[in-house]
């Protein structure tokens, strides 16, 4: 005979595993969008939620996600083998490739955050190509998330890509070697992962080939320093901001006002190019304001180029070099300017002390003197 304490418990378990069983037969019913539509809710809440990589919350989220899908992938891999059979974990199984693809769209999304504010787009859009990739590759492969080589190499992506603007930021350094440092270190990680799994885990080794597995993580390692080699890859923690050709800059305290030739609203796809009527004899203005982690401090430089109608190359005119301190939220602001300008296209790209490119300020001279009256906008910064 049961007490009615005891009957209301059971009552109440079997309403929980009814509700459970649902819940879990939704799941399976809509796994093959499940995981996808996962990833691209990690990548949106951390659109919404991210701000600054040196913040505290930011890291601490970051942190967690690696360490969570750290885990959620060992747990995933051994299930197969039975490993958490009458465990707490058994009930919780059909859950991880769900979790796995939140923490992926997570990472991943962290990195186009940070650095989408860039005025160069054209230097982050090869890593919007490999997050799409990553958003649509379950449909590419037979088994989806329950392919370890693709789960393998997304989170050795991912890794590597959060190592490389976390590291500085804890060192307040950024250069080469700091970049080399984080790749090894994520390397590392992802080497001990994969080997831990495949030594306790039969039916990985039944499923992966260990030289395949490490051939694929090895040519993303070097795909990726590719990439940073040929600028490809934003030179990671800093960010361009805003870059502007201008007429005048001028300083007010702490306020630098801009003044500058803007396009009709109805040009926006113009919006990263300026248009510059040059009076022989004037200067002309370049303000750029460069995002960097509080107390990281860099060496950059303007180099202005202008292209020859004879060559139809870009031509070095001048390189001007100084130095920024990080933790300004709209970055650290800073101008230079040339005279004795030659009519056509120029830009001036901003770049790091290893040459790197944050970010690329385009306009155009026209030689004007007959002193056509302006309509410029001036904007305080």
């Amino acid at each position: 005979m049961f007490t009615i304490n005891e009957l209301r418990d059971l009552r109440d378990n079997a309403i929980m595993e009814k509700k459970e069983s649902g819940l879990r037969q939704f799941v399976r019913r809509h796994q093959k969008y499940g995981p996808v539509l996962f990833f691209i809710g990690g990548f949106i809440w951390d659109s919404l939620t991210l701000g600054r990589i040196d913040r505290l919350y930011d890291r601490t989220i970051l942190c967690s996600y690696l360490v969570c899908l750290t885990a959620c992938l060992y747990v995933f891999n051994l299930a197969d083998d039975g490993k958490w059979k009458n465990t707490w974990l058994e009930r919780y199984l059909d859950y991880l490739p769900l979790a796995i693809q939140f923490f992926l769209g997570g990472l991943s999304s962290a990195f186009v955050v940070y650095f989408s504010r860039s005025v160069s787009l054209s230097k982050t859009v090869a890593f919007f190509v490999i997050l799409v990739f990553l958003l649509f590759a379950n449909e590419l492969f037979k088994h989806r998330i329950s392919n370890k080589y693709l789960q393998f190499g997304a989170y050795f992506f991912v890794s590597f890509t959060f190592f490389a603007f976390f590291i500085p930021v804890l060192i307040r350094q950024m250069n080469t070697t700091v970049f080399m440092v984080s790749g090894v270190v994520s390397l590392a990680i992802t080497l001990a992962l994969i080997i831990t799994i495949y030594v306790v885990s039969p039916s990985t080794r039944a499923d992966i080939h260990l030289g395949k597995m490490l051939a694929i993580i090895a040519s993303i390692y070097v795909f990726i320093n590719l990439f940073y080699y040929f600028n490809l890859i934003p030179p990671v923690p800093l960010a361009l901001d805003t870059g502007v050709a201008a007429y005048r800059v001028e300083r007010d305290n702490d306020r630098y006002f801009v003044s500058y030739e803007k396009d009709e609203w109805y040009k926006f796809w113009r919006n990263n190019r300026f248009n510059y009527i040059y009076k022989p004899g004037e200067e002309v203005f370049v303000f750029s304001s460069i995002f960097a982690p509080t107390h990281l401090e860099k060496s950059v430089a303007h180099l202005w180029k202008w292209f020859s109608p004879h060559t139809r190359q870009w031509e070095e005119i001048e390189k001007i070099e100084y130095e920024i301190t990080g933790g300004r939220d709209d970055g650290y602001r800073g101008y230079t300017y040339k005279n004795n300008m030659m009519e056509g296209d120029w830009r001036v790209e901003v770049i790091t002390a290893e040459g790197l490119v944050l970010g690329v300020i385009d306009f155009h001279i026209h030689v004007d003197s007959t002193g056509v009256p302006r309509q410029l906008t001036r904007q305080a910064f």
